[in-house]
């Protein structure tokens, strides 16, 4: 029960919330820890060839995790920066601020972790 709670709880976040702030760049996070742990893991298990290029199945899961992290981190920047054209309700007058913010920080995270994975498309994943 406490967990559903916690759970619409967060779903009914604003996006003047200023939990907002820190949201995208956490997801970021647990993303990069994902991926190179993930990378590691796989990489010691089950090692592809180094001659088999950088598109194999490790290189491409990490791939869509990334696309989708992506993806919902724009969407979360979209979201932020689309409330702050709504009209302000005068008593959440700190509202547009922190949701401009928060969207910056959202695209932010979106873009650094488009850069980070740069090297998966590019280099075999074990070397």
């Amino acid at each position: 029960m406490k967990q559903f709670l916690m759970k619409q709880t967060f779903m009914k976040l604003s996006t003047g919330h200023p939990a907002q702030l820190v949201i995208g760049l956490t997801v970021w996070c647990v993303w990069f820890v994902a991926v190179y742990g993930g990378l590691s893991v796989a990489c010691e298990l089950a090692a592809p060839e180094p001659n088999r290029g950088a598109f194999n199945t490790i290189s491409l899961t990490l791939i869509v995790l990334t696309v989708l992290t992506v993806l919902w981190l724009a969407w979360g920047a979209w979201t932020c920066w689309q409330s702050t054209t709504d009209e302000v309700d005068s008593t959440e007058r700190q509202t547009p601020f922190i949701a401009r913010v928060s969207a910056g920080l959202y695209a932010v995270a979106a873009l650094a972790a488009l850069i980070v994975v740069w090297p998966l498309l590019m280099l075999p994943p074990c070397l």
